[in-house]
């Protein structure tokens, strides 16, 4: 019987060991690299905590050129990762010719939408998190200017600008919201000083109150706007800490979320394929409090977020999702 037992007990670690060897997951970031203050660093920090409950390790990857893309991926896919996140829209072009050579691979990908078998495409309604944001700013604004930067110029991040001004317009029309990006290629994610230029030009123009969404250029406007004693909003990580006091709060979007989860169901054997989309209803996007901010929200203010957020989810209000027409209404 001890024998029996002892057998048991090591087949029963064998086999967990066997479990644990078939995923090998990895993760690969965008342009700004993992430590980006948002976007990337989000990203890393799903796949870290994924790995401190679990005790598997992940592989990662930092491209420094688009050219490297391919090349990665296919290397990653090569070597036997399984699942592979893609963190970013950019990886769409060589997720469709890798994912097709590797049918047995699982690939997900956030911000794009990639119709391939094997692939979980991951978005988010951004335009729900930043209408939030938007009546917040609002009514925290004195000159009843508020702005927003962008970094680089393409439909997805005007999709968090739209949101913003429905939120920003919500609180009266009144309201005036300006509008800018850093520019047209990724170089626009990682321009701090070009962020924080843009955000001074906007001061100027009466704004007191700044969203980015900007990924690292952002760090800039954020310094920026409490150089200038203005209030700064932060975007896909809890920014409130870099500039405490001076940031009144950070759109979440929980893509530290969605690395965990497709880590876990791949090691669950859960791994679902297809399109998942994620707004407030699904925890998906939000905003931030903490004690860094807590003091820079008015009982007020806080009332109004939950009402727009209860409304957003029960379907009374519908924020405009700029990507289904490329325009934004208000």
């Amino acid at each position: 019987m001890k024998k029996t037992l002892l057998g048991l007990l090591a087949f029963s670690m064998m086999s967990a060991t066997a479990l644990a060897a078939d995923i090998k997951p990895a993760v690969i970031f965008d342009l700004g690299g993992k430590f980006d203050k948002s976007f990337n660093e989000a990203a890393f920090n799903g796949a870290e905590k994924f790995k401190a409950e679990t005790g598997i390790e992940y592989r990662e990857f930092e491209i420094a050129n688009d050219a490297q893309r391919e090349q990665a991926l296919r290397r990653f896919a090569g070597d036997g990762n399984n699942p592979i996140v893609m963190a970013g829209f950019s990886w769409g072009a060589a997720l469709e010719k890798v994912s097709a050579e590797y049918p047995d691979t699982k690939f997900a990908i956030i911000d794009m939408v990639t119709d391939k078998p094997n692939v979980k495409s991951i978005v988010f309604k951004e335009q729900e998190g930043s209408y939030l944001v938007g009546v917040m700013a609002a009514m925290a604004s004195k000159s009843k200017t508020v702005s927003f930067i962008g970094g680089m110029d393409i439909p997805l991040i005007h999709k968090f600008a739209c949101g913003y001004i429905g939120g920003a317009k919500s609180v009266g029309p009144e309201v005036k919201v300006l509008e800018a990006y850093t520019g047209t290629t990724p170089d626009a994610w990682n321009d701090p000083v070009k962020g924080g230029e843009i955000a001074k030009s906007q001061f100027d123009q009466g704004s007191d109150v700044v969203y980015h969404a900007a990924g690292g250029t952002g760090v800039g406007v954020l310094q920026a706007a409490a150089d200038a004693g203005k209030l700064g909003i932060g975007v896909d990580s809890n920014q409130n800490m870099l500039q405490p006091g001076k940031v009144l709060t950070s759109m979440l979007k929980r893509v530290d979320v969605a690395v965990y989860e497709a880590f876990t169901d791949a090691k669950n054997d859960k791994f679902e394929f297809g399109i998942s989309n994620l707004g407030l209803k699904e925890d998906g996007v939000g905003y931030a409090v903490d004690e860094n901010n807590k003091a820079l929200i008015t009982p007020e203010m806080q009332a109004a977020v939950d009402k727009a957020k209860a409304d957003i989810i029960a379907g009374t209000v519908e924020v405009h999702d700029y990507m289904s027409d490329e325009a934004c209404p208000y």
